[in-house]
């Protein structure tokens, strides 16, 4: 593939305010071990943002209002939802080739702070406390604070590996989850995250049959939905059955596509007026929920036509990245396995049988990666006591170099 942006040189980002470099050796995470020994280099592997620059769109168009010296209170502008409104539907969905979120409208669109905040809202108004909320595990680490906070329980259905290497949802034991625990909504990530699953428009229809089937309502977080590869389109949940219309709450964000979770702010998309109305009013008690000028027109110079020419050219890069670290393990790491990513930046490591072949434990494993500079997160804080998350979005040069480590120091 030929290029027309950059993902290849190594942006410098120390001193820069990234939390993924500059944080590390500073307990202030609970994630974060010591920094590494010396003679070694850190290669951020863990936060997951990425190490390459934004789209050019978006940082022009901050400039671009930045020069103007008033920053008052201002209204959300039409250009915001039309950009948002023009990007969702930018997606085929379905066999029929139609467009995701075909009727979408302004009215359906509200502003978030972040997803969590999201998730927070729409778990107070769907769920009392003391409730069970299903989720798969591996699982994001941010939906267990997103429920336990608020006094709520988490049931995890495993997922599954196929005889191909696919992770697959197990709806045998949801079904079973739902049916003993008394279970009415599910938190959803789509595209998964951390195994880089994007799920088929068949697999998302049969699960919005069981939860219709029993009336589970879906919080459902489609942050990662821009970052998929090639033969795995994203479908939105919302689309595959009217039922799912209704019942599923959505949210999404620029932040992980265009790589600015520092400028804060997401978004929803709620089809059910009692709903959103609901939600709305939940993440208003705070009057905290409100957006930064700055984010709103970052948006806008992202979602543009040249923003997703970007965004191709960032997820052919990703997709390169994942397919070396898929060889490499195979071939170089005994004892180690891994799914093929088919979207997102995050690989799964399943370290199980190196553990029982070395006689060493996880966290031995993932603090001497640290040691030599290899920043991951151990995959306990992820429902995956022999596993390890691993981010790949930094230039080939730096994700060759942790896998050499990976072998010269570590899997020994």
């Amino acid at each position: 593939m030929e290029y027309r942006y950059d993902f290849t040189t190594l942006m410098d980002r120390r001193g820069k305010d990234a939390y993924a470099l500059d944080g590390v050796g500073t307990k202030t995470w609970q994630f974060e071990p010591d920094a590494p020994d010396d003679g070694f280099d850190f290669i951020p592997m863990w936060v997951a943002d990425m190490n390459f620059p934004t789209f050019p769109g978006v940082t022009d168009a901050i400039i671009e209002r930045a020069s103007h010296p008033a920053f008052g209170y201002f209204g959300i502008s039409d250009a915001y939802y039309n950009a948002i409104i023009s990007w969702r539907q930018g997606t085929p969905s379905g066999p029929e080739g139609r467009c995701a979120h075909a009727d979408l409208t302004r009215e359906q669109i509200g502003y978030e702070n972040g997803v969590h905040g999201f998730i927070t809202s729409a778990v107070r108004v769907l769920t009392q406390p003391g409730d069970t909320i299903l989720l798969h595990s591996p699982s994001y680490v941010g939906f267990r604070s997103d429920t336990w906070r608020q006094k709520r329980r988490c049931s995890y259905s495993p997922l599954k590996l196929d005889e191909d290497g696919i992770w697959r949802m197990d709806l045998d034991d949801m079904e079973r989850r739902i049916r003993e625990e008394k279970i009415r909504v599910m938190i959803f990530c789509s595209p998964h995250n951390p195994t880089g699953r994007v799920w088929e428009r068949r697999e998302l229809e049969e699960m919005a049959a069981l939860l219709e089937a029993y009336h589970v309502d879906v919080i459902s977080d489609e942050i990662w939905a821009d970052l998929t590869f090639a033969a795995h389109p994203h479908t939105p949940l919302q689309d595959v059955s009217p039922w799912a219309k209704e019942h599923v709450l959505a949210a999404y964000a620029p932040s992980k596509t265009f790589n600015i979770a520092g400028l804060i702010g997401s978004y929803h998309i709620i089809y059910n007026e009692d709903l959103r109305r609901k939600v709305t009013e939940e993440g208003d008690l705070t009057n905290y929920n409100e957006m930064n000028v700055l984010s709103m027109h970052a948006l806008c110079g992202g979602y543009c036509p040249e923003g997703r020419r970007w965004v191709g050219e960032l997820n052919h890069a990703l997709e390169e990245n994942g397919s070396f670290a898929m060889d490499f393990i195979q071939n170089r790491l005994p004892g180690v396995h891994a799914a093929r990513p088919q979207g997102t930046y995050m690989m799964w490591l399943d370290i199980a049988d190196y553990l029982k072949a070395s006689g060493r434990t996880a966290e031995e494993v993932v603090s001497a990666g640290w040691r030599v500079g290899v920043g991951w997160q151990s995959g306990s804080f992820f429902e995956g006591p022999a596993h390890i998350r691993l981010n790949l979005a930094s230039p080939m040069s730096r994700i060759r170099e942790a896998f050499e480590r990976m072998e010269k120091y570590v899997f020994v």
